[in-house]
């Protein structure tokens, strides 16, 4: 069974298990016509847009692997049916939740006015502006106290939620379904607005999906504090930009610290470049698939055993 790897891979690949050869692709295509006949396809670092014109030249295609945690661009890129993917769930959980806790930190502690003072040569001790909106919160540069509330309790949250509960936070989950997951409270996305009432800082880890497109509305929106903080690092594509400049704009929220946006590259001319008090990361919290070769040999193995394959993605 031939197996396409992309040229992009972070690291060298396992080696291939019996019964399987490798072939090299351009990641954004195209496949060189001498490996055409392929079966397998690892994808990383294309997107959806070049995926649409290398599946139609693939015939004898039966596998994509991608290494992305959420597979909306292999799936919008419109594989045949019988195709199986399979996703990089749990890959990434580590390198996210230490870039959300980057982000969470930065938003509490006021980096973005520390480094716009650095930029003016200036020593400002108090970071604090008259224009803030009130919070009642006794000090609002530390998470200890402060209500966490994560949007989307999966792999990633279980990592990041100890993280938080060491500083000192409160955290609570939103998930399809209310219970307890890894030890914290979650609540139904049906109770989403009471919680959001008294969220410091609303942590998105959702994937893009249709009926999580625009999730974070204005009226969403207006649920929060003023003085609270929108991190997103699941998807753009969840929560409503125009929305949420309104709200920045207005003071109606504190600020937002976003590794995605619902266009990448975010266009030079977009206003979330300019937006009061965003910190924007160009989606790069989970660049580095951690154990990625044991999960894509296993699927090797498994596919040519005819065994279930791991991360299987339900379409």
């Amino acid at each position: 069974m031939k197996v396409l790897l992309p040229r992009t891979l972070p690291e060298e690949p396992p080696e291939p298990p019996a019964g399987v050869v490798y072939a090299r692709y351009p990641s954004r295509g195209p496949v060189p016509e001498e490996h055409r006949d392929a079966e397998g396809m690892l994808v990383w670092g294309a997107g959806t847009q070049a995926l649409r014109e290398i599946f139609p030249t693939l015939p004898r295609l039966r596998w994509v692997q991608t290494l992305a945690a959420g597979p909306d661009a292999v799936l919008d890129a419109g594989p045949p049916e019988h195709v199986l993917v399979t996703s990089g769930r749990g890959l990434h959980d580590g390198p996210v939740a230490e870039h959300t806790l980057a982000l969470v930190l930065a938003a509490v502690r006021r980096l973005d006015r520390t480094l716009e003072a650095q930029r003016a040569h200036e020593w400002r001790p108090r970071l604090r502006r008259e224009e803030d909106p009130p919070s009642p919160r006794p000090d609002p540069f530390t998470l200890a106290g402060a209500r966490v509330t994560v949007w989307g309790f999966g792999s990633i949250a279980s990592r990041l939620a100890p993280l938080l509960t060491a500083l000192g936070a409160e955290v609570a989950g939103v998930a399809r379904s209310a219970g307890e997951r890894h030890g914290y409270r979650v609540v139904a996305e049906s109770q989403l607005e009471p919680e959001l009432a008294v969220t410091d800082v609303l942590v998105m880890i959702l994937p893009a999906t249709p009926a999580t497109r625009r999730a974070l509305d204005a009226r969403r929106l207006a649920a929060l504090p003023p003085h609270a903080w929108v991190v997103n690092v699941g998807r753009g594509a969840t929560v409503d930009e125009e929305a949420l400049l309104d709200a920045l704009r207005s003071g109606r929220l504190a600020g937002a610290a976003l590794d995605v946006t619902a266009t990448e590259p975010l266009p030079p001319d977009s206003p979330l470049w300019d937006a009061p008090n965003v910190l924007l990361t160009p989606h790069v919290a989970g660049n580095r698939p951690v154990g990625w070769q044991e999960l894509f040999a296993e699927n090797c193995r498994r596919l040519l055993a005819g065994e279930p394959l791991r991360n299987l993605v339900e379409r």
